[in-house]
């Protein structure tokens, strides 16, 4: 057997010592945060990140990470999968209407004794000249759009749609990444696929060409979609906004360096995983 200079010990032990602290994160995601933290943490040698996705979409983006898709089962599949993976803290970067899963994030990390930061996107504020009708789901906006035949666009996502099926006397145009299941949909439904982030300028073309009169919109907060907001309050238009739920949290980062930060300090805590969850 070759014997081992001090230098290559020296070698072994600090990778074996990297390895060892390299603190084990899972990022639930589907947002544009998400991305971001999945690039910053990429190639970083402290942290062993796997980045889980819900499946709606079956092509999403590319990922510089560990990728995972589909649900856990629950909160006690949630659970199950942070013990099994040895999980140090999990990040919870879903979108801002995804309360179920956030509530299962919060009361898996509880139970297992897991540490968890949630990102919190700021919503859109209303502004003394928007024209904003606030409804608590997707059927009171479609309820909302009144009795006479309207002009509307969609901005809600596939799994949505046929929640206007209860009002088919609208004219509806709705974008989605990927097309829903037409039999779901409310008759002479159109779909535009695409997927953001969209310009101002692009975004008031399409409403001033299809001769849209009505938006309907989730408060998604951020950069990504807000132009559609930008686009309909030069216009004048209305727009029925869906109030978003009560979504439990974590710590609360707003930012992909503010969750790296975070974890950072995940990074000196000294608690034995096999503590995690007795």
């Amino acid at each position: 057997m070759p014997m081992m200079d001090s230098h290559g010990l020296a070698g072994q032990v600090a990778r074996s010592t990297a390895m060892a602290k390299a603190l084990r994160v899972l990022i639930l995601g589907g947002t544009t945060e998400a991305s971001a933290l999945a690039r910053l943490i990429a190639g970083d040698a402290r942290f062993d990140a796997t980045l889980s996705l819900a499946g709606r979409t079956s092509a999403p983006k590319a990922q510089p990470i560990a990728t995972r898709v589909g649900g856990f089962g629950g909160v006690d599949g949630l659970a199950q999968y942070l013990r099994e993976q040895s999980i140090d803290a999990m990040v919870d970067a879903t979108h801002p209407y995804a309360d179920q899963m956030s509530t299962n994030a919060v009361a898996a990390c509880a139970r297992t004794g897991t540490p968890l930061a949630s990102f919190v996107r700021p919503p859109w504020t209303q502004r003394t000249d928007d024209r904003w009708q606030i409804v608590p789901t997707t059927t009171k906006a479609a309820l909302a759009l009144g009795a006479e035949p309207r002009r509307v666009f969609i901005s809600l996502g596939r799994q949505e749609l046929q929640a206007f099926a209860v009002a088919p006397r609208h004219h509806y145009l709705a974008r989605v990444i990927e097309p829903p299941d037409a039999a779901s949909l409310p008759p002479g439904l159109r779909l535009l696929q695409a997927r953001g982030p969209f310009d101002r300028a692009a975004e008031e073309r399409l409403l001033t060409d299809e001769r849209i009169e009505v938006l309907v919109s989730k408060n998604a907060g951020g950069s990504a979609t807000y132009a559609k907001i930008e686009a309909e309050r030069a216009l004048g238009m209305t727009v029925i906004m869906i109030a978003r739920p009560h979504k439990p949290a974590g710590h609360a980062v707003k930012s992909a360096h503010a969750a790296i930060a975070w974890l950072e300090q995940r990074l000196h805590e000294t608690a034995p995983r096999s503590l995690r969850g007795v």
